[in-house]
């Protein structure tokens, strides 16, 4: 049995997305979609007059009906429906162990305020040993027309890289799902240039940092050699400059179609960490994020 592409589904707007996104993934992949609908065994102090009979029938209804829509969208894919009562963050992370990828649904907040990553994504996230996506659902808030109006999409996958420490699992992950939707990738590289304290000339400093530009390009064009190799039909541009990488990937990822960060992991006393990049990648970007998990 192939593993499937699990998507996180509760019936809400922002799951309905994950939904869609996940079933065009799951056929280009050929790969089986299962829509796994979690219900807690806690008290819902929210609507306490919903009985646990009732609480039942949602968990199956919802992603039964779901599972019919994308049957009638996508007659060719096989889905599955499941449903599981427990913690949903342990249940959708043991889910993940068994399937080629997770997509959980993340809630937009407004044009100026970000978007919100619950406390089940990202526990999710920073636990999974699988790569799991969060998909946005459309923006929601007070701000003017203008400045919620969908950014037009051209599908391009945006591409983070640490080039001190390229991480394989990310760059075939990225490659891979250039490759499979016919889109372009684009490697977004962003280095620190520090401070000169001295007697230095300006035109000394500059030629300084214009070495340093180069070697740090030269650095992210070796990087990529190998996988654009492996993929020839993925048309790569390099993005490498000065800055710091959370606003030049949220800048570089305005249209596109799926932005890929790592997360490497590790442990600590206090538990598994995102880490600071892709924490704020994933409270701010607009489009799907990917997060990927390497060693």
């Amino acid at each position: 049995m192939p593993r499937p592409v699990t998507v996180g589904f509760d019936g809400s707007r922002e799951s309905l997305a994950a939904v869609e996104w996940a079933a065009e993934e799951a056929r280009l992949r050929r790969l089986p979609l299962r829509l796994l609908h979690v219900w807690d065994i806690a008290p819902d102090v929210h609507t306490p007059l919903i009985g646990p009979e009732t609480r039942r029938h949602w968990s199956e209804s919802i992603p039964r009906e779901a599972a019919e829509r994308v049957r009638k969208d996508h007659p060719e894919l096989r889905v599955d429906t499941a449903q599981r009562c427990g913690d949903p963050a342990e249940t959708l992370s043991r889910a993940a162990q068994d399937s080629e990828l997770l997509v959980v649904g993340s809630r937009g907040l407004g044009a100026f305020t970000g978007f919100m990553v619950g406390s089940v994504a990202q526990s999710v996230v920073a636990h999974s040993e699988q790569p799991v996506v969060l998909v946005r659902a459309a923006r929601t808030g007070t701000a003017t027309p203008a400045a919620t109006a969908p950014v037009p999409t051209d599908g391009r996958v945006v591409l983070g890289i640490d080039t001190a420490r390229p991480c394989d699992e990310v760059l075939d992950f990225a490659f891979a799902h250039a490759d499979r939707h016919g889109v372009a990738l684009q490697a977004v590289h962003s280095w620190h240039f520090p401070p000169l304290y001295g007697p230095e000339s300006a035109a000394a400093v500059a030629a300084l940092q214009g070495a340093v530009a180069a070697a740090r390009e030269g650095a992210l064009a070796e990087v990529l050699e190998p996988w654009q190799n492996k993929y020839p039909d993925v048309a790569v541009t390099r993005e490498c400059r000065i800055g710091h990488p959370v606003p030049d990937l949220l800048e570089a990822a305005r249209g596109a179609g799926l932005v890929v960060v790592g997360r490497r992991n590790q442990r600590s006393r206090f538990g598994a960490h995102i880490g600071s990049v892709t924490h704020a990648v994933l409270h701010h970007c607009s489009a799907p994020v990917a997060v990927v998990p390497h060693d």
